[in-house]
């Protein structure tokens, strides 16, 4: 498949800047879209569904120089160095950034990551001091603010994050409440915790020509054994697994695939790099709750592959006709198989 294929135009201004304290469901059942109340979802949901949800939490690692760059710290290397993402291009070669708390950085190696060796340690009290939450950038833009709000640091984690890992967050998760999951557990509905640390895999889009050109990145995830089984019992017994978001889909798929096998104690743990498109069969995953998605990502070639794409295509334009506020702080859209 052609990348441009993934291609599509909206206006920036639907862009959505902020968590809304209403969310507007774009629901496709029968490849068709309509609009239902985030009240009238839970009310989809039987008795014996399993709702699958990503604990991950984001970690404050977005850092501005005192030269002004903006860099996201990805990974410690065993040498000390990092490996990270920043505009690279203004980087001056043979020079030093300077962070808070006296630290300077050396730019080790080029390329996408980028290697950067700073002149000390870097704790978690720095990044918890000087650190920012790594929002994506075409919400800086549209904010025409680089920085964090007062509000991101909670609007921008979910309510059962609580394992932390994560350089973006799980975002459909945060259109609900701990009060939503509780009235689904009283509908008879089982919820099954699963961790994905959301990294380059997810976030990076496709500059390829192609799909099949694209590096898919790894990421950390955990599948508990006795989500695992519950998930198989509801499989068996002829029930629906609700995945909250990508990195849930993406991480239990993996499974069938035995990218992600079991331990010594059943549970699940390891790297995924599973690039879910069109043409994949899914194995798990029978209703798909998400955001809206950029173009030319892997994200929307998941949602593409879990539909397909003339059906994805068709719903974003009739999203876009109908104002829906997109992509990580927009509206839910929720698939039907």
């Amino acid at each position: 498949m052609n990348t441009t294929e993934l291609d599509f135009q909206y206006p920036e201004e639907l862009i959505a800047t902020e968590r809304s304290p209403i969310t507007r469901v774009m629901f496709v059942e029968k490849n068709q879209p309509r609009e239902i109340s985030i009240e009238a979802l839970l009310g989809k949901f039987e008795s014996g569904d399993v709702l699958v949800i990503n604990n991950t939490q984001v970690l404050k690692r977005r850092v501005f120089t005192q030269e002004k760059l903006e860099i996201l710290f990805l990974s410690e290397n065993n040498d000390g160095s990092w490996q990270v993402l920043c505009p690279a291009s203004k980087w001056k070669q043979n020079t030093k950034q300077n962070l808070s708390g006296g630290i300077h950085l050396e730019l080790i190696a080029r390329g996408r990551p980028q290697t950067v060796k700073p002149s000390e340690s870097l704790t978690e009290n720095f990044f918890a001091q000087y650190g920012e939450l790594p929002l994506p950038p075409y919400i800086q833009k549209a904010r025409a603010n680089r920085h964090n709000t007062n509000q991101d640091t909670t609007s921008y984690q979910t309510k059962w994050a609580e394992k932390p890992g994560s350089l973006a967050a799980p975002t459909a998760s945060l259109h609900f409440t701990q009060a939503n999951l509780e009235q689904l557990e009283s509908q008879g509905v089982k919820i099954a915790h699963m961790t994905l640390h959301v990294g380059l895999g997810t976030f990076l889009p496709i500059t390829g020509d192609t799909l099949d050109a694209h590096e898919m990145h790894f990421e950390w995830s955990e599948i508990p054994k006795q989500t695992w089984a519950t998930i198989q019992q509801a499989k068996l017994a002829k029930h629906k697994i609700w995945a909250i978001g990508t990195t849930v889909t993406r991480a239990l798929e993996s499974i069938p695939k035995e990218i992600l096998k079991p331990n010594l104690h059943g549970d699940f743990v390891g790297e995924t790099n599973l690039f879910i498109r069109p043409g994949f069969e899914y194995k798990v995953v029978d209703r798909l709750l998400t955001n809206f998605h950029q173009p030319k990502s892997t994200l929307l070639a998941l949602v593409a592959a879990f539909s397909d794409l003339q059906t994805v295509k068709s719903c974003y334009r009739w999203a876009i006709e109908k104002k829906f506020r997109l992509f990580s702080y927009g509206d839910l859209t929720v698939w039907i198989k």
